[in-house]
């Protein structure tokens, strides 16, 4: 059976110590948070994980850890992304190794690649696994754009399943929609674009804001993909202050604070990120209190969001 991506997966934090170490503990609780208020998957080492800050062996144990703690409920989709093909094919075999379900390659960053480069990089990437991979476009964080016509071309790949696309461009993400082959997956990569683009046809959110609050974004995605509008947007109008306020400052600063106050993390950070602005903490607070985020993740008893 085809691998069909669809439905809310978490862009997940990496939970850290106060030192700075990856927290195993804290993962596989966090894991089974995000599990169990509905996540359709658990993305791993992607932007949200800080995935830039880590070292390899990092990112292998953050792999394996959550597949671990995932134990087949849902899929695992690791970040793979890095600056050279090289880079990117070595960490998809630690994925593999891992026994991931999927992977998610950012565009390269920095150097600029051409549309005909980005078609050979992942082309090569694609052929050096037997994982079904998904390109993940953002823009603003890289300064490179996957073309539609080029995210179409690589949609003739086998193993190339589907799409995060983190332009907020609603326009873009229809043609992308238009273009898509039968079995590939257009995600939003913008929490508050993503009720948009799946009404629109799209499968899903590949989404910071669940982790914050999982069920609210599970039941909201669940209503667009069944075509009810009316209650989609009744959901993610509670959804609506948590999607602009956990962006505040840097991802994943905001989330990662807002985590930690309900106790799922210890709130460790990597430089040059720095904790949450003490002048922001109150919006953050606000917008939880506004989605219904309760106190009692903190007694391990998962709250309704």
């Amino acid at each position: 059976m085809a691998f069909i991506p669809k439905g809310i997966i978490p862009a997940m934090v990496t939970p850290l110590t106060k030192t700075g170490k990856v927290n195993e503990k804290a993962l596989r609780k966090f894991a089974d948070y995000l599990i169990e208020g509905g996540s359709h998957g658990l993305f791993v080492v992607g932007t949200t994980g800080e995935f830039y800050g880590l070292a390899p062996e990092e990112k292998k144990e953050l792999f394996e850890i959550t597949v671990d703690q995932a134990r087949g409920r849902v899929p695992v989709y690791a970040g793979t992304g890095a600056i050279t093909t090289r880079e990117v094919i070595q960490l998809t075999r630690f994925a593999e190794e891992a026994k991931v379900d999927a992977v998610s390659v950012l565009t390269p960053m920095f150097i600029s690649p051409s549309q005909k480069e980005l078609i050979e990089h992942y082309t090569a990437i694609a052929a050096s696994t037997r994982l079904p991979v998904l390109l993940y476009n953002n823009p603003p964080k890289t300064g490179v754009n996957l073309t539609a016509a080029t995210v179409a071309k690589l949609a003739e790949v086998p193993n190339i399943v589907g799409v995060k696309d983190a332009t907020a461009n609603i326009e873009r993400g229809s043609d992308l929609i238009r273009r898509a082959p039968r079995g590939f997956s257009v995600f939003s990569g913008d929490d508050a674009t993503g009720l948009a683009l799946t009404l629109l046809g799209g499968r899903g959110v590949i989404s910071v804001t669940a982790n914050i609050a999982p069920r609210l974004m599970h039941e909201m995605c669940a209503a667009a993909l069944a075509g009810d509008a009316v209650r989609a947007r009744e959901l993610n109008d509670r959804l609506l202050p948590l999607h602009r306020n956990l962006f505040l400052e840097a991802n994943p600063i905001p989330v990662k604070w807002a985590a930690q106050q309900m106790g799922l993390i210890e709130g460790g950070i990597r430089l040059p990120l720095t904790p949450l602005s003490a002048a922001c903490h109150e919006q953050v607070r606000e917008a939880m209190r506004h989605a219904g985020i309760r106190a009692e993740v903190r007694e391990g008893r998962y709250a309704a969001a």
